[in-house]
């Protein structure tokens, strides 16, 4: 029979140092505090190894965490779109995510938007038992022409649920936020993805200007004086997600 060893107490205590702007200090891990430490660098960590980009979903890769994997089928659930549109397609997994929600839910459809559709990413989602719910379009997401492509594909009076997920600068996340905002119904959410730039700007492997340049600045100037949305902190409680500040929900109109 193999040893396996037992994880022991002892190896790890409860208390870890961290280092902050005042100095160096212990935090208890059980604590909630300690909770959000541990989250904090479990993210960074997470991020520089590159780990989201090891998971599938139904067999396509989707460069997600697990946990906004299961937070984005919560909120799928709990708004039940008519139509999910994302913009950055990639692999194709978080269109079969998504479309394996609205399966279940017996109803809706994904349309995803990428400037590139590379041939055997769109052969491998054409060919998936899902494809029935998916349609792609071919197009710089900030084209007017895109725009126009995505808005003629949604019929009237269908509820909308939008996630950007392409080009991560401040620039072109804003740009995509004042043009796929407003497709999005009342009560349901535009989701902004790679906020977590922010967070990993002092990572070796972060790109220069990503403590200024990244999405969570362009949700800061889209939100700031924007009566249509609120921030919704809620989807952040696991406190592990590259979508921190990226979760849109739209008010009911007055």
């Amino acid at each position: 029979m193999t040893n396996v060893p037992r994880p022991s107490a002892d190896e790890f205590g409860p208390l870890v140092r961290v280092t902050t702007p005042t100095g160096e200090r212990e935090v208890d891990i059980y604590s909630e505090e300690g909770f959000r430490v541990l989250a904090h660098l479990w993210t960074r960590s997470n991020w520089h190894n590159r780990l989201s980009y090891e998971v599938t979903w139904l067999g396509i890769p989707i460069i997600q965490l697990p946990e906004d994997m299961a937070v984005m089928q919560e909120l799928i659930w709990k708004v039940r779109p008519d139509v999910i549109v994302e913009s950055g397609i990639a692999h194709g997994g978080a269109l079969v995510l998504y479309a394996s929600i609205l399966e279940l839910l017996g109803r809706g459809r994904v349309i995803g938007v990428d400037v590139e559709i590379r041939k055997y990413n769109r052969l491998a989602i054409e060919a998936h038992p899902l494809s029935h719910r998916i349609e792609m379009i071919e197009g710089d997401s900030l084209a007017d022409e895109t725009v126009a492509a995505v808005r003629s594909r949604i019929r009237p009076g269908e509820r909308v649920l939008v996630a950007l997920d392409s080009a991560h600068s401040r620039e072109h996340v804003l740009g995509e936020l004042k043009r796929y905002a407003p497709l999005v119904t009342p009560n349901s959410y535009v989701v902004v993805f790679d906020a977590v730039m922010a967070l990993v700007a002092d990572a070796p492997a972060a790109g220069e200007g990503w403590d200024h340049d990244n999405p969570l600045e362009a949700v800061r100037e889209f939100l700031d004086g924007n009566d249509d949305f609120e921030l919704d902190r809620s989807y952040e409680r696991l406190a592990v997600t590259y979508c921190q500040g990226g979760f849109l929900r739209r008010r009911e109109a007055d």
